[in-house]
């Protein structure tokens, strides 16, 4: 246990570097942790040795891939009903652009540029395609666009890029069987019965110190997570449903989000980003970075030309077109799921593999710098109120009639 300790001890310490970074250079945490992800595993990898920060561990793979989890359902559950149904056309097909625009012209570059194979260059343009949900909605949340109808309309809209990569990886190359089958149906139940179900339970067992509600929710997560992967699915995507599906229920009791989050936030993200960064190699890419760029390049490109057409069509002004565009052009989470199942099933090499995952990854941490230095929506946001109510006494709030004016 003592080095199980020590490790974790070692990847918290880092998590509040990332932290302390992120408030000095007013950058989104999440970005951060991915760069001191790299840096550190470069770092004691050189002085000490790779397997010192133990990415491939157990125990980090699970908390990693429950912060996936748990950020993905949190960014489904802010999803509003009422915006989704009023802005359904534009997120849609800002969405869906997203998608195909990357996907095509990612491919054409793997495959005319690069000389890659039929087989890579469909899983090039597969991985480059995504949105990152994660860092999308880290994001949002650190500057407050999550309760604004702007960011709802982006988070739907990173929901449809992402599931049509979902839908191509798993119609392209992963295997239709039975497990497809009943982890499709079985899903379908959940996403039916859980909206019924879940105010329900909580009114009639939850509001109690045992926290009921998030066990419940974990339970739900964990489960649909393991039939997605014994269906060779991914369990970010029923979780993201669910979220989406419990949106008028979870997401509307503030307490409970706010309790996920901290869980969210203050333990298990930090290993998400920070071993998703552990995974960009700086030497290799500085032995050859001609394929870094031209898959990265393409990426960008084929974005803007996809999404900003699109946003301005929505007559969104320049500022907001921008912002959107490059926040789209992020990604990490089903882009790295995309290199990983490549690498596994050999469609792709290692060093196919170190580029992809190298521009996934410079995907997510670039476009969100530039966003949020040059073109933040700052008139989008709340502004505070300029004075704040003088606090109430608990004598005045038991005799109310002593704080009326005479």
């Amino acid at each position: 246990m003592t080095d199980i300790y020590a490790l974790a001890a070692l990847w918290l310490g880092l998590a509040l570097i990332a932290t302390l970074l992120s408030i000095w250079l007013r950058i989104a945490t999440a970005l951060s942790e991915i760069v001191v992800g790299t840096v550190a595993q470069l770092l004691i990898g050189a002085l000490v040795g790779a397997a010192v920060l133990g990415t491939q561990e157990p125990w980090i793979k699970f908390l990693s891939g429950t912060g996936a989890i748990l950020l993905t359902f949190l960014a489904g559950a802010e999803l509003d009903p009422v915006i989704f149904k009023a802005k359904w056309k534009e997120a849609t097909t800002v969405g869906l652009i997203s998608f195909l625009a990357p996907f095509l012209g990612c491919t054409a570059a793997a495959w005319f540029l690069l000389d890659w194979s039929k087989e890579a260059s469909w899983l090039a343009g597969i991985a480059l395609s995504t949105t990152s949900v994660a860092v999308v909605y880290a994001v949002m949340l650190e500057f407050g666009f999550n309760t604004t109808n702007y960011g709802k309309t982006v988070l739907a809209a990173c929901f449809i890029t992402d599931l049509g990569t979902v839908l191509a990886l798993g119609l392209m190359f992963a295997p239709f069987t039975y497990k497809t089958v009943i982890f499709v149906m079985a899903s379908l139940v959940a996403f039916t019965v859980l909206p019924w179900l879940t105010p329900r339970f909580f009114k009639r067992f939850g509001d109690r110190p045992s926290e009921l509600e998030a066990k419940f929710l974990l339970l739900c997560l964990f489960g649909l997570g393991a039939l997605a992967t014994w269906a060779d699915s991914e369990a970010v995507l029923p979780a993201y449903v669910v979220g989406m599906v419990l949106a008028g229920t979870v997401g509307k009791d503030h307490v409970l989000i706010r309790r996920l989050r901290t869980l969210t936030f203050g333990l298990l993200t930090p290993f998400y980003f920070i071993r998703a960064g552990s995974f960009v190699s700086l030497p290799a890419l500085i032995a050859a970075p001609a394929a870094f760029f031209i898959l990265f390049a393409a990426k960008m490109v084929t974005k803007f030309a996809g999404v900003y057409p699109v946003t301005k069509l929505y007559r969104s002004p320049h500022q907001e077109a921008m912002y959107t565009t490059l926040l789209m052009s992020t990604g990490l989470t089903f882009g790295s799921i995309s290199a990983l199942f490549g690498l596994s099933h050999g469609l792709i090499d290692r060093t196919q593999y170190s580029f992809l995952v190298a521009a996934v990854i410079g995907s997510a941490v670039i476009p969100t710098l530039i966003a949020n230095a040059f073109f933040l929506p700052h008139h989008l946001l709340r502004k505070p109120a300029a004075t704040a109510a003088p606090p109430v006494s608990r004598e005045a709030l038991a005799n109310p009639s002593s704080t009326l004016q005479p």
